[in-house]
């Protein structure tokens, strides 16, 4: 499902929202979502998931066509783990 499909769902199932409410809408929440990550702080959304950062090192890698080694630096990286209810109506 695509940003553009979410939007036309969550439309079609509320005919009195406008398109570019609904837009406005899921463009807030990712960027709220976006900026809450980037401090460092922790979303959940209850019955859904909740969003975090991991820390990598830094550490010494290869380039994969000449084999010199290449410093890649530290970096946080987005994760996601998906809440208990979600998993049952998943496995359901």
């Amino acid at each position: 499902m695509t940003k553009s499909d979410l939007i036309l769902k969550i439309t079609g199932k509320n005919s009195f929202l406008y398109q570019k409410d609904v837009q406005k809408i899921i463009d807030t929440l990712f960027d709220t979502v976006s900026t809450a990550l980037k401090k460092g702080d922790r979303v959940e959304f209850r019955g859904f998931g909740t969003f975090s950062t991991k820390s990598r090192k830094a550490r010494i890698g290869r380039n994969p066509k000449t084999g010199d080694p290449v410093a890649i630096p530290q970096k946080r990286l987005p994760f996601f783990k998906m809440g208990k209810s979600m998993k049952e109506r998943i496995n359901s």
